[in-house]
């Protein structure tokens, strides 16, 4: 097994995301803290919480869940406005500020990208996974649609320059008559005409093997191409607090032993039991042309003693 890729922070869009919670922001909850053996690309050791996050701060820090501080290690994110409109495109922007208080200009590329964006409404619905734009003066921008009123969770992935590798959380709101959603379980979605199954069950407190199998029409996709260095990535948020998590599949594209689908194997480290909701994201080189989807699921942990085999079918949406 390949422990480059078991556990690492950013990337995006494979993505398990916990349903149901849309209370208000910044607030911080426990957390647990696990390391591989060895890390994905130049990191040395995948760290879950934030792909490396626990090794700067104090020891409250390292108890911290990756996302749900605006602040953590010396960098905070200061978002420039955290309100946005319901419906309609425009900027969104925000800066990393560093330990002396000034704008970090300086950041290393982490799976392709020197920041990732991750937004999704506090009920998890609306998904997104975006990479925003610098400016000389460390100001960050990229077009946000919010398409439904609520309250937002934004999730910040960077590399400073010379320090550890952290993610962090602050909300944004969109105007409006916020409608909350519930998501039934379901280990099958469909996005435009594609289908995903989830196997495999998430343990808490343990490193659990799950799988994911591409389909189209009942053939098996077999020419996934790489999105963000990897074939897929796979990112949790906790109910209750949007715990942040991401991990990436075992092996890596060109490594002589991984096929490019249609299965895409990952290990992910549970905290706790409760409802997680996956959102598989893959870079599919079909008829669409290398669009980037997002297949979503919604997982209980506490359900793990035999595979699902009554499957549901997730809501599917295309991204970035």
């Amino acid at each position: 097994m390949n422990t480059a890729g078991k556990l690492s922070a950013y990337g995006a869009a494979l993505a398990l995301v916990a349903g149901g919670a849309w209370a208000a922001g910044t607030a911080v909850g426990p957390f647990f803290a696990m390391s591989a053996p060895s890390g994905h690309g130049d990191m040395p050791g995948g760290e879950v919480a934030g792909h490396g996050d626990a090794h700067s701060g104090t020891v409250a820090e390292t108890d911290l869940p990756g996302g749900l501080a605006s602040s953590r290690g010396g960098y905070t994110l200061a978002p420039t406005d955290t309100t946005q409109a319901t419906g309609i495109t425009e900027p969104f922007s925000f800066r990393i500020l560093g330990p002396d208080g000034n704008a970090v200009t300086g950041f290393d590329v982490e799976h392709d990208k020197r920041m990732h964006l991750i937004v999704v409404r506090r009920d998890t619905a609306g998904f997104q996974h975006l990479h925003p734009e610098m400016a000389a003066d460390g100001t960050w921008t990229v077009p946000l649609n919010l398409p439904e009123a609520g309250s937002y969770r934004v999730f910040t992935g960077f590399v400073p320059t010379g320090a550890a590798s952290t993610t962090l959380g602050t909300d944004i709101a969109a105007g409006g008559a916020f409608e909350p959603r519930t998501f039934a379980p379901s280990r099958v979605s469909e996005v435009d005409g594609y289908q995903v199954r989830l196997d495999g069950e998430l343990v808490p407190g343990q490193a659990s093997p799950v799988r994911l199998t591409v389909t189209k029409d009942g053939v098996p996709v077999t020419d996934l191409q790489p999105y963000l260095s990897a074939y897929g990535h796979l990112v949790s948020l906790r109910t209750g607090d949007l715990a942040y998590l991401h991990v990436h599949p075992e092996g890596a594209p060109g490594d002589g032993r991984t096929a490019p689908g249609p299965q895409i194997d990952f290990v992910a480290e549970v905290p706790t039991a409760g409802n997680y909701r996956l959102v598989l994201g893959l870079f599919l080189d079909f008829q669409h042309n290398g669009v980037v989807r997002t297949a979503e699921f919604t997982v209980d942990t506490e359900e793990n003693a035999t595979p699902a085999t009554d499957h549901g079918t997730g809501s599917g949406h295309a991204g970035h």
